[in-house]
């Protein structure tokens, strides 16, 4: 088994149990906070496998920042196209956004601008710990 495979499915297994952990919070919150809130057995049902694979895929998918001949934007492509299929497909599976084409095209835009958004503030995080790293190794 490809290596980077067989290390895609180890990290998703090991998170993947979070997200129906989540899902569990959620629906505590809606149930105390929302007066008519109700869900049925097949809803929870669904939600606890969807966002276990949201889990499990978002996980997974940080492999990808690790496969050494690929360049950066290759990483960043196929780890973006990953997440984003895993979070529109469970959000729309689960009627969490209407599948809609106006509304899709919002989600895809609010998708976008948070993931640049994360990955611009990681990328310079890591500049600045590097540089300071290297400024301290100078110093010895």
């Amino acid at each position: 088994m490809n290596k980077y495979l067989k290390e895609f499915l180890h990290r998703g297994l090991m998170f993947g149990g979070f997200g129906p952990i989540i899902a569990g919070i959620v629906f505590a919150i809606l149930g105390a906070t929302l007066e008519d809130f109700h869900i049925d057995g097949w809803q929870i049902l669904l939600a606890i496998v969807s966002i276990y694979i949201l889990a499990f895929v978002q996980a997974g998918a940080s492999v990808f920042n690790q496969v050494e001949h690929w360049g950066v934007a290759r990483s960043l492509l196929c780890h973006f196209v990953t997440v984003y299929l895993a979070y529109s497909l469970c959000y729309v599976a689960n009627s969490w956004i209407p599948f809609e084409p106006m509304v899709l095209v919002i989600f895809t835009a609010i998708f976008v601008v948070a993931y640049f958004v994360i990955w611009i503030t990681v990328y310079l995080a890591v500049r600045a710990t590097e540089k300071k790293l290297n400024k301290n190794l100078r110093r010895l």
